[in-house]
């Protein structure tokens, strides 16, 4: 019977364990945002816009007492054959710089490149946001993209690499008036 007992337990804790979702991270500039007993302001500034993706800055203000925080914001619009959904990340003021780094990096330091096998180069925001490159040998070329929310293949989007380019330009303009 304990047996039986202890069996049924460690199955209860492991579908619950399964089971549960992991809750989107936040950035800083969120968790600002959704303190609670605060008047939040928030402005959505647009960017511009590089193969379907909008770069906005959103700058959030506490009007009660009057701080604030602003974050880039990426925004994607995913169309299947039954629905649209909307696809969105953030990434806070102090990771927009290692962003901008590694985008330079890669067109400097890794495009001009070949390898022998297939190689992934990425950067991952807090929140999951990537951006990055894959070569594959057999096409000899790297692929770049950027995929705007973690684990969602939906939300991957492939650029050229003047694509790549015009991104880094928007983020920069946007770092520019944050």
């Amino acid at each position: 019977m304990r047996k039986t007992i202890l069996l049924f337990v460690f199955v209860a804790t492991t579908a619950i364990s399964f089971g549960q979702t992991k809750e989107k991270e936040l950035t800083q500039a969120e968790q600002f945002s959704s303190q609670a007993g605060t008047l939040i302001e928030r402005q959505f500034i647009d960017i511009g816009k590089v193969k379907g993706v909008e770069i906005k800055i959103l700058k959030y203000k506490d009007l009660n007492a009057g701080t604030g925080k602003s974050a880039l914001r990426f925004e994607f619009e995913y169309k299947s054959s039954y629905s649209t959904d909307t696809k969105i990340a953030s990434l806070d003021a102090d990771e927009i710089d290692g962003l901008i780094k590694s985008i330079k990096n890669l067109q400097t330091n890794v495009f001009p490149t070949t390898r022998d096998i297939y190689t992934e180069v990425t950067f991952k925001s807090r929140t999951g946001f990537e951006a990055g490159a894959y070569y594959s040998p057999d096409k000899s070329i790297w692929t770049t993209y950027i995929q705007i929310e973690k684990f969602d293949r939906n939300s991957m989007v492939f650029l050229s690499t003047e694509d790549f380019a015009s991104l880094l330009s928007l983020i920069e303009q946007a770092k520019g008036k944050m």
